[in-house]
């Protein structure tokens, strides 16, 4: 691991200095070694990402790492990078410790970049909690995730617009999203989007509807049977969202999309839907990491 040096500290403003911001990378590189164990082979963090120890609550196959991000939030001018290569066979579950927050940025923009990708029979699961937008937040975000024939990933990506639970809304602000996944070159999964705080995609049913919570689940890198999307839609149809959540099949992907009011209703929802994609996809059980019951 690197230890962050002096010059990784927060870039001052010109302006006398008084609003630094974090500019912040984290690498992490993951292998198949003898007996099939995954194992954490390469991290590197500049600036305030990191992740302090590989684990193992599903046995040696799967290694779990969970991503800490000490400020607690991405505020003017931030810029995050992450990075997650994985090596041919090897299978890793990234997540976070909590949720992500935008902060008030009305004068600035912040970014968060995040490039995956997985060599031949390869699994990555990109797990994390949810993101919270606040009100006049100016966010970028990117996800690019670069698949190998045989290799599989899961991910998720729930969005809360405004501190509900403070009884924010989201009256002004911008947030800027891109979503791609390719196998060998091949367009799997490809999402852009600008969602302005107070515009009429807020309240509109092509848009959020009202909504303040939206939220995508994609398997990508594996033909999906029409059992499976069968299963998934049973699943969703005893849930208690069964009205807010709605399944597509695409000819290497399934896409999962929740569009309600609760972040947690969003999460326990994909839980499941994830407990059937998993063990189909990759056959091996869905454990939920000890955290996200904390």
């Amino acid at each position: 691991m690197r230890v962050t040096p002096p010059s990784d500290r927060p870039d001052e403003t010109a302006a006398g200095g008084a609003s630094p911001s974090w500019h912040a990378r984290l690498e992490l590189g993951f292998e198949s070694v003898d007996g099939g164990r995954t194992v954490l082979a390469h991290r590197n963090h500049v600036g305030p990402l990191r992740v302090q120890k590989a684990l193992y609550p599903e046995g040696e196959r799967v290694c779990h790492c969970v991503i800490v991000h000490p400020p607690g939030g991405i505020a003017a001018r931030d810029r995050l990078e992450i990075d997650i290569r994985l090596a041919a066979n090897a299978h890793a579950l990234v997540t976070t410790p909590g949720a992500t927050k935008w902060y008030k940025t009305p004068n600035s923009a912040s970014s968060q970049s995040i490039t995956m990708s997985a060599e031949r029979g390869a699994i990555l699961e990109w797990l994390p909690q949810e993101a919270i937008v606040f009100n006049q937040a100016n966010a970028h975000a990117s996800l690019d995730v670069s698949l190998a024939t045989g290799a599989l990933f899961l991910g998720w990506d729930t969005l809360c617009f405004g501190r509900t639970a403070a009884g924010e809304s989201y009256t002004q602000g911008r947030y800027r999203q891109r979503w791609q996944i390719r196998q060998d070159q091949t367009l799997l999964w490809n999402e852009s989007g600008m969602l302005d705080g107070g515009s009429a995609l807020m309240t509109a049913p092509a848009g959020m509807a009202g909504a303040p919570v939206c939220a995508t689940f994609v398997a990508a890198g594996s033909q999906v049977d029409g059992a499976l999307l069968d299963a998934l839609r049973a699943e969703m149809e005893a849930h208690p969202a069964h009205e807010r959540i709605a399944a597509t099949r695409l000819p290497m992907a399934i896409a999962v999309r929740y569009l309600g009011h609760s972040t947690e209703e969003s999460r326990d929802a994909f839980v499941a839907i994830w407990g059937i994609l998993r063990p189909h996809l990759t056959g091996i059980k869905a454990q939920a990491p000890r955290l996200w019951r904390t």
